[in-house]
């Protein structure tokens, strides 16, 4: 029998983590994202194969596995801004020494998975319009396998990116009220 464990963040709680996140951020804007990208896939691998992983763990590692394929998908173009919110939160979340430190075992994780929790409410959009972008892409490439037309290719997953980005902005226009950012 599972145990559930309901957290209210209040305004307080949110920018203690919204300054955690900043201090984060201000180290991304002189990192190499590639590194950050190598990093904090590494750690994903590492917390993969760590034995015994606590389920509010693995729960997320899907969500953490798309939020890294965003970031490495060339055709996807993910704006700046939603590049520096995931980057920052990446480099928060790889620092094995930040608010509780990761080696505690059962509970090193607990800010990280609230810091993701967060990050995966507030980019739900950009999430929606990236997973209806690789849809479309791997559809178009199974209508026209065989067309090889590189440039009406190119030309239609911009269009479809355009479409989706200026999606996710309105719908995070919306938003913006709720926003950890």
């Amino acid at each position: 029998m599972g145990v559930s464990i309901s957290v209210d963040l209040t305004d307080r709680d949110l920018r203690f983590f919204r300054y955690a996140v900043r201090k984060s951020r201000d180290a991304v804007r002189d990192a190499d994202e590639q590194e950050i990208i190598e990093a904090i896939q590494s750690v994903v691998d590492v917390i993969k194969v760590e034995s015994p992983l606590p389920d509010f763990i693995s729960r997320r590692l899907p969500d953490l596995d798309s939020m890294i394929a965003m970031l490495k998908d060339a055709e996807w173009k993910l704006p700046k801004l939603d590049r520096e919110r995931l980057l920052a939160t990446f480099v928060y979340f790889g620092d094995p020494e930040d608010i509780i430190p990761d080696d505690i075992p059962g509970i090193g994780f607990i800010d990280d998975v609230i810091l993701i929790e967060l990050l995966i409410r507030d980019l739900r959009h950009v999430r929606e319009a990236y997973v209806d972008f690789c849809k479309y892409r791997s559809s178009y490439s199974s209508k026209f396998a065989d067309d090889g037309d590189r440039v009406a290719k190119r030309k239609r997953l911009e269009t479809k990116r355009k479409q989706l980005h200026d999606r996710m902005k309105r719908r995070q226009k919306r938003d913006r009220t709720t926003a950890l950012w």
